[in-house]
């Protein structure tokens, strides 16, 4: 098959475009890049992003590929360094590993915002944090598929989906969540971490007191030991807490950047 015109023109203008920011000026405040975590997806912020742009923020919900801790956090950081300017980073589950790693290195990262999400030290994994405290349930949810390449992409089962997940989400929409949900590869949830960027840069938790992938106790931890600026714990909410209490979550968020 011939290539298109189309492909043609978009290949002509990206051998002629100069490498550029993805914001060429800086903003006056920070650009706020949101990373999703293991069986959710971009969308999962946009009643974050919402209220982040009403208050006069850049927001940019990342697609956190869900294959490996590190190429996830090399695409992140190739991210960061596209945008001139200061950089908040927030990571929901896995999404905290992966901006963890990203961080590091980059000057322009000025606060990590950890949303139901792991912060990890060195050699500590997705796995290992979430089996140190007693809590989770998300072992019996999960449902692996084989990989023709090798290892096994994991699903939350969708019938568990709305109980486990996002419980305090209506039903109707964690019933569509569920069925549009990213997998994570079992591999990223197992690899050990590299150096924690939380022991450099100030960081912030919010967390519900009803989760059940990553246990409360584990959060509350690993938030004090990376002496958190401000830690909120919203009672009865689940693990998607971006989406149950938006505006919480983005409150934090401002906070961080207001620093």
């Amino acid at each position: 098959m011939r290539p298109s015109a189309f492909t043609f023109a978009v290949a002509a203008a990206l051998a002629g475009a100069p490498s550029q920011p993805l914001y060429a000026a800086p903003h006056a405040r920070p650009t706020i890049i949101l990373v999703h975590g293991a069986f959710a997806e971009s969308a999962s912020w946009n009643a974050v992003v919402s209220r982040l742009n009403k208050s006069g923020y850049r927001a940019i919900a990342a697609a956190n590929p869900l294959r490996s801790l590190k190429a996830d956090a090399a695409e992140v950081g190739a991210l960061i360094r596209s945008i001139a300017g200061p950089v908040v980073l927030v990571g929901h589950s896995y999404g905290g590993p992966v901006i963890t790693e990203a961080a590091n290195g980059q000057p322009n990262v000025k606060a990590l915002v950890y949303v139901a999400a792991f912060a990890p030290d060195t050699g500590e994994s997705s796995l290992s944090l979430t089996g140190r405290f007693p809590g989770s349930t998300l072992s019996s949810a999960i449902h692996p598929v084989e990989l023709v390449s090798g290892g096994r992409d994991l699903y939350i089962k969708p019938d568990r989906f709305p109980s486990q997940f996002a419980a305090d989400v209506p039903r109707r929409q964690a019933a569509a969540m569920a069925v549009t949900q990213r997998p994570v590869a079992e591999a990223a949830l197992a690899e050990p971490s590299g150096t924690p960027s939380w022991k450099t840069l100030p960081s912030y938790s919010i967390y519900g007191t009803g989760d059940l992938n990553i246990p409360p106790a584990a959060m509350a931890f690993m938030a004090q030991r990376a002496q958190a600026v401000k830690t909120v714990r919203v009672k009865g909410a689940s693990h998607v807490v971006m989406i149950s209490h938006p505006a919480r979550v983005a409150s934090l968020i401002e906070l961080a950047a207001s620093r």
